[in-house]
C-alpha cells in the first residue's frame, strides 16, 4: 500500500519543520552576550533568554568603587548584555521567518480556509 502524495508531502513538510526548529533551538542555545560596564571592570555573560550565566569582575573592582557604584556598574553591564542577547535572538527569529517564507512561497502563506470565493 502506498501513501497518498498529499499525505507524503505533509509528512515531508513536518520533517523539514522539525529540522528547522531543532536548528533554531541550537542557534538560540548558543547565544551569549558579553558587554562590559562603562568602566570596563565588569563583564557579565547573558544567554538568549536574558539569564545571567557568568560575571567577571576585574581584580580590585570592589576596592575601586563604593557599593552603590559597583552595583551601578554591574547593572549597566547586565542591561547592555541583555539588550545585545535580545538583538541576537531577534536576528535568529527573523532569519527563520524569512527562510520559511522563501521555502513556502508567497501563495502558501495564506491562512487555511481563506482564498478566492467559489464561483
Amino acid at each position: 500500500m502506498s501513501i497518498h502524495p498529499d499525505v507524503q508531502a505533509a509528512l515531508d513538510a513536518a520533517r523539514e519543520l522539525r529540522h528547522r526548529i531543532a536548528d533554531m533551538r541550537e542557534r538560540i542555545d548558543e547565544v551569549r552576550a558579553r558587554r562590559p560596564s562603562p568602566s570596563g571592570t565588569v563583564i557579565p555573560e547573558v544567554d538568549a533568554m536574558g539569564r545571567l550565566t557568568s560575571l567577571y569582575l576585574a581584580p580590585g573592582a570592589a576596592d575601586r568603587f563604593t557599593c552603590e557604584e559597583l552595583v551601578a556598574e554591574i547593572m549597566a553591564a547586565i542591561r547592555e548584555s541583555t539588550q545585545d542577547a535580545a538583538r541576537q535572538y531577534q536576528v535568529i527569529m527573523e532569519t527563520v521567518i524569512t527562510d520559511n517564507a522563501e521555502v513556502a512561497g508567497a501563495d502558501d502563506l495564506e491562512p487555511a480556509g481563506v482564498g478566492d470565493p467559489a464561483r
